[in-house]
């Protein structure tokens, strides 16, 4: 059967609705209707298309691995750019698309609603940050396109994960912040958030962050990133640091203790595995580390492809080797934490709790991932929150 490329649009999709409505019929009886978008198999590569959303139809594109036949439902991976770039850079950037070729999955990159610096590149409109004229509803548009993307394709609604760069990464922290928990797992590279940034007492920490449930997240930060800085400051949508925001999602999903942390190649890695639902939290600094997307050394993924799969180490000559493997290309490292993340093989868990809105300041701070200091603390030590002198919301304009 021949394939056509067409952006926008793709008649197969509308066939496939048409054979997903006809096989219910014909399978009423037998219990043989098939799911939502599936049912005939689609052209691989990278496609546009066209999302009706809340204020106007939007696009995005989305990439098929040619392992799929539309009749095994799949999973997910959602790509957000960031400012001053696209979706066709953003995957360009991330490979999540290589990384989806080679595993099997779906990757959907949308397209902000900001015109960015340059011609053909977009920012997000991200609510309470963010914001300029002319921005639509971001938060609606994600909500459309997770639709969309349920009902046009061979997917498995459990494994619907995100990953968030720079603008998109901070899109995708009010996203799961604003209580909507549509993804099993989410990725932050140079850009996690907790919350709109405050000031409490002379420092700036995470607002209120609400998210439906736990959820397990790994997050990658640069300490020589200019742009979100590691130690905080910078724009005023950022102000607070790597480690606060990584502290304040321990707090979030009720991790037990403080990370673990280990560190080679000019790489820490820290994890806290014991938190609610099986819920995890990693993290990656790199100590040369800029804003740009982390790119593994040729020799490093040499390394890497002879690597033990099972045990995913790199084998570092050093005299202590480390746990982790310091040679990190993102994607692929995020691909495999999403594969773990609330499922029997995780460390440890502890009893789900409903998810509540926390507010600017708590008294549950603990220690922070390497040491205790005005980055790695989210809350005073009195007991009860102080009330907010600053805050970095609504900073009008900036991408």
């Amino acid at each position: 059967m021949a394939f056509a490329r067409i952006a926008g649009f793709h008649p197969l999709i509308a066939l496939t609705r048409m054979i997903g409505v006809g096989a219910f019929f014909l399978g009423a009886g037998s219990g043989a209707a098939l799911a939502a978008g599936c049912g005939q198999p689609l052209e691989p590569g990278r496609h546009a298309f066209s999302i009706p959303s809340t204020d106007e139809t939007r696009s995005g594109v989305y990439f098929v691995p040619a392992s799929y036949t539309g009749e095994e439902k799949l999973p997910v991976v959602f790509d957000f750019h960031g400012s001053d770039s696209n979706p066709q850079g953003q995957l360009n950037r991330s490979s999540w698309d290589t990384v989806a070729e080679k595993n099997g999955f779906l990757v959907v990159a949308l397209q902000g609603s900001l015109p960015g610096n340059m011609e053909g590149t977009y920012a997000w409109n991200v609510p309470l940050v963010t914001q300029a004229q002319g921005g639509l509803d971001e938060v609606g548009f994600i909500t459309s396109a997770l639709t969309k993307v349920k009902q046009d394709f061979c997917v498995d609604p459990d494994r619907i994960y995100a990953s968030g760069y720079s603008g998109g990464g901070r899109m995708l922290s009010h996203y799961i912040c604003s209580g909507h928990g549509d993804f099993a797992a989410a990725g932050f590279v140079h850009s996690l958030r907790a919350g709109a940034p405050v000031e409490i007492d002379g420092q700036w920490r995470p607002g209120s962050c609400s998210p439906a449930r736990p959820i397990s997240i790994m997050a990658f930060a640069g300490e020589k990133d200019t742009a979100n800085p590691y130690a905080g400051g910078g724009k005023a949508y950022w102000q607070y640091g790597f480690k606060t925001a990584v502290q304040r999602w321990s707090e979030l999903v009720g991790c037990n203790g403080g990370a673990k942390v280990e560190s080679a190649d000019g790489v820490s890695y820290g994890i806290y595995d014991t938190c609610k639902n099986g819920a995890r939290i990693a993290s990656y600094v790199f100590a040369n580390g800029t804003h740009a997307w982390p790119k593994p050394s040729p020799k490093d993924a040499v390394m890497a492809a002879n690597a033990d799969a099972q045990a995913g180490i790199v084998k570092v000559a050093s005299a202590k080797q480390p746990s982790f493997n310091p040679s990190v290309d993102p994607a692929a490292r995020m691909w495999d934490f999403f594969q773990k993340a609330d499922r029997s093989d995780m460390v440890a868990t502890v009893a789900p709790a409903a998810a509540k809105a926390i507010e600017p300041c708590t008294a549950a701070a603990t220690s922070a991932l390497d040491g205790a200091d005005p980055q790695g603390t989210t809350c005073s030590s009195k007991e009860q929150p102080i009330q907010a002198r600053r805050s970095g919301q609504g900073a009008k304009g900036a991408l």
